[in-house]
């Protein structure tokens, strides 16, 4: 099978689902001519036009709320954000309107259309450029959110994003776009709420989200050398989030540990593990460990942002500590 990049795969799933449906089309700031910073998009205005490859103004709340109304008289948006960081000036396009117009409107009214984005540290962006904020919008009702950990969760995640019908938004992380992964040339799509076993193991459940799932993958490895079994669970998408998957990993393994990228209080790693502790707590063997990112506004400094997200090394660490049944600090 063919490798490509994560950036192509995006690429590919946008193209393939506009040529397939004329009511799909493409919004957001550099979206055209360049392409996006992170050159994802590029190509597509040549094929597509700037009818349906638009470039907008920094105007987010602008564009979004443009985007909502599209979707509400039957055109398919696909946004781009720029960044993650930028949610904030769309949340209430997003939230209040989006994520709402179903349930207010009796189930009259759809807004299929996709908000995609990106999330993740490490890449010397700082503070308001760094930030992994996909808790923010999981927790409203009304929206769905994937994050795609490979070129090939990332293009069937997009195309089945594109062809629902209530909105979903889709965070990437922009350190894996030149990621290379098997993907089929032929058509496919990732059902959401279907998570994905990476590896199967019998000592312990490390469950990753993003680019954080690489990081369970080689801690898993590490453990493997050392004579210790980890199942590493790609949940695919956090809303829905295929809990069944993790429960059952959980009850054979009993003993757990949820890696991602947000900051770890009030974030993804508490409900999920609070999802296990709550409906597999009589086959555990030890806490659930939480392991994000520090509370803390991710420094440019690289000696400090490099230590604010979770690496192999401390998930292997903790993976240990587990399985000799230390304390660990409630912080």
């Amino acid at each position: 099978m063919r490798q490509i990049t994560l950036s192509k795969a995006v690429n590919e799933a946008i193209a393939e689902e506009m040529r397939r449906d004329p009511t799909v089309f493409l919004m957001g700031e550099d979206v055209a001519e360049a392409g996006t910073p992170f050159k994802v998009l590029s190509g597509l205005v040549e094929e597509f036009g700037t009818e349906r490859v638009i470039d907008t103004p920094i105007a987010e709340p602008g564009f979004m709320g443009l985007a909502v109304g599209a979707a509400l008289t039957g055109s398919r948006p696909v946004v781009d954000l720029m960044f993650g960081d930028f949610l904030f000036l769309v949340m209430d396009q997003l939230c209040n309107q989006a994520a709402k117009a179903y349930y207010m409107s009796g189930g009259k009214l759809n807004v299929p259309m996709v908000l995609r984005t990106n999330l993740g540290a490490t890449r010397r962006s700082a503070a308001q450029h760094s930030q992994s904020l996909h808790a923010l919008v999981a927790h409203i009702p009304g929206l769905k959110v994937a994050l795609p950990s490979s070129a090939y969760e990332a293009k069937g995640l997009m195309k089945t994003a594109i062809r629902d019908n209530n909105p979903v938004v889709i965070f990437e992380d922009k350190l894996m776009y030149n990621d290379k992964a098997p993907v089929p040339e032929e058509e496919y799509l990732i059902p959401f709420g279907q998570a994905n076993i990476l590896r199967e193991g019998v000592d312990i459940t490390l469950v990753g989200t993003s680019s954080m799932v690489q990081v369970c993958q080689k801690a898993a490895e590490m453990l493997a050398a050392e004579g210790i079994s980890a199942e590493v669970i790609d949940p695919r998408t956090i809303v829905p989030l295929d809990e069944e998957t993790i429960l059952e990993s959980v009850r054979k393994t009993s003993r757990a540990i949820v890696v991602d990228e947000g900051h770890q209080s009030y974030g993804i790693t508490g409900e999920i593990a609070s999802r296990i502790s709550e409906k597999a707590f009589y086959h555990l063997d030890g806490p659930v460990i939480r392991m994000g990112a520090m509370d803390v506004p991710v420094p440019f400094s690289p000696a400090l942002e490099d230590i604010t997200v979770p690496t192999p090394e401390r998930v292997a660490e903790n993976a240990r500590r587990l399985m000799r049944g230390e304390m660990f600090d409630a912080t």
